[in-house]
């Protein structure tokens, strides 16, 4: 089993900044592949970025490019995703999640096997 927590969700003016915190219990093959996902109210939860443990490769989904970075820290097992530039649109409840590696498509959620527990963002206009 693999725990995820969150942190570092928050309240901000639309073009601001946030940091999204990820903690990993442990990494294994079966968490190697770490990702971000947001769920808006009414939406589907949709993929933000992924990244791969063993290697650092990242995925981001087009309508973030150039404005999130998701970033490891291996010693710290620690996964964030750093916003730049939020969008009212974007308020959302974020989460973290950990599927098996390699990662393929790390923005697919059918890949994910262990969610964080979900942090909540807000941008207001």
């Amino acid at each position: 089993q693999v725990q995820l927590v969150e942190s570092g969700g928050g309240s901000v003016q639309a073009g601001g900044s946030l940091r999204l915190s990820c903690a990993a219990s442990r990494v294994t093959a079966n968490s190697a592949c770490m990702g971000w996902f947001r769920q808006a109210p009414g939406k589907e939860r949709e993929g933000v970025a992924g990244i791969s443990i063993y290697s650092g490769t990242t995925t981001h989904a087009d309508s973030v490019k150039g404005r999130f970075t998701i970033s490891q820290d291996n010693a710290k097992k620690m996964v964030y995703l750093q916003m730049n530039s939020l969008k009212p649109e974007e308020t959302a409840m974020y989460y973290c999640a950990a599927g098996p590696s390699p990662c393929g498509n790390s923005l697919r959620i059918d890949r994910y096997a262990y969610w964080g527990q979900g942090n909540q963002v807000t941008v207001s206009s």
